[in-house]
């Protein structure tokens, strides 16, 4: 199969920038840390609402909230809590209510319930919104979603918005489909690949660049970029402590095979929920461990080891309720990434469903057809499980669509 993972550098552009360094030697520092060591005047006698999680800590090992709270001149007013919550311990998909951060007297509010965009009521004492989360890098994990609610509203409401850009964990690869804006949620809101390639702030600028936001011309947007870091790179050589940034995504393997095996949850194959390898194991109660892994063996998939496994997906409180196959013993494969650089998650997660779909015609189905739509941001997938539509063609429009893309990345790329 034609690869279709491409990278490419990309010239800085400067616009909407508090700090612009493109340096590849000594330690990346995030956009914390340069707030941290820099400071930013812009905070200065402002009340600041963040919009945060458990992931946004810099390298002396103060969280974000701290920091803001521990500034000079600058007062903490409300904390913003996305999907998985402050302290990041909710499961996936489970709605989060508000609460009092004891440390800085803030109320936290949810953004991942009822409610998904700062009110004007929630933004009553807020001067600037300042963003740092830690993504994963695929379109359908929900911070950037929050992210770009989080700049309509500062848009709406005529509130400046800063983003601490932190890298893309998986590096500025792209692969995937684009999203058809028909298949819109908020596991896919912008019409960018599964991979997009795209650090937070490099997304935030493409938002509010080609207007997917209410009101984008009138927001006033910066982005604190980071210090010696550039796309080629993998989480790995940063030097940054990794901090699972929710409860499923347990290291930079299931991050890096993230990407692919979601598109699992919309079958009748666990993707390893109710263990403490989601994302890793694969499994069903048709499945043969050895045969299935026999069979992908012999397409010697670059970049990936694969070996049969059992497992009993079980209740996990914060990880898993009800898991597929919850207290059946069944049988999969476990994965492990070898070479990030080479390993394409995406087409992995075509050639896996394509697989199960062929050896076990029986048993395979795509039990939630429109979750698959919304994950893939196509019917093409879907079509091609089917049988309406064959493997080749599927894959000859991901690359197109990797190849459309390609010019809007460049676009906004700040790193190089």
């Amino acid at each position: 199969m034609k690869r279709t993972v491409v990278y490419i550098f990309f010239p800085l552009i400067m616009a909407g920038l508090l700090s612009c360094s493109s340096d590849r030697g000594g330690q990346t520092l995030t956009g914390l840390d340069v707030l941290t060591k820099e400071g930013c005047t812009l905070l200065k006698g402002k009340n600041v609402g963040i919009v945060t999680n458990h992931t946004a800590y810099n390298r002396q090992g103060d969280h974000l909230s701290d920091v803001i709270h521990g500034m000079e001149d600058v007062t903490l007013t409300a904390i913003f809590a996305p999907e998985h919550g402050f302290r990041g311990t909710a499961e996936a998909g489970e709605y989060i209510t508000g609460e009092m951060d004891s440390k800085t007297g803030a109320r936290i509010y949810s953004i991942y319930g009822s409610t998904r965009k700062p009110t004007p009521e929630m933004l009553q004492d807020v001067d600037v919104l300042v963003f740092d989360i830690q993504d994963v890098g695929a379109r359908f994990y929900t911070y950037i979603s929050t992210m770009g609610n989080v700049m309509e509203a500062g848009a709406e409401n005529g509130i400046p918005v800063i983003i601490l850009d932190r890298p893309n964990p998986l590096g500025g690869w792209v692969e995937g489909p684009l999203l058809d804006m028909q298949w819109k949620s908020f596991v896919g809101m912008y019409p960018i690949p599964i991979r997009h390639g795209l650090t937070v702030g490099e997304l935030a600028l493409m938002i509010k660049g080609e207007g997917w936001i209410h009101e984008a011309e009138s927001l006033d947007l910066k982005v604190i970029t980071m210090k010696n870091w550039h796309p080629k790179m993998f989480w790995q050589e940063t030097g940054l402590t990794w901090i699972d940034p929710s409860p499923n995504i347990g290291g930079m393997n299931p991050a890096t095979l993230y990407p692919g095996l979601c598109l699992l949850e919309a079958t009748n194959v666990s993707e390893g929920r109710g263990t403490d390898h989601a994302f890793e194991w694969i499994g069903a109660d048709f499945i043969h461990g050895e045969e299935l892994a026999q069979v992908l063996r012999v397409l010697n998939i670059k970049g990936l080891a694969l070996e049969p496994v059992s497992f009993i997906p079980i209740d996990l409180p914060g990880k898993a309720t009800n898991p597929k196959f919850k207290n059946v013993e069944i049988e999969g494969i476990s994965l492990k990434v070898t070479d990030p650089e080479v390993f394409e998650s995406v087409t992995f997660g075509v050639i896996l469903l394509n697989t199960l779909n062929k050896l076990y015609p029986d048993d395979f189905e795509i039990s939630r057809p429109e979750w698959a739509n919304r994950l893939w941001g196509q019917e093409s997938l879907y079509q091609a499980m089917t049988g309406d539509l064959s493997i080749e063609n599927l894959m000859m429009g991901v690359r197109q669509d990797v190849e459309d893309f390609l010019p809007l990345k460049e676009k906004y790329s700040l790193y190089r």
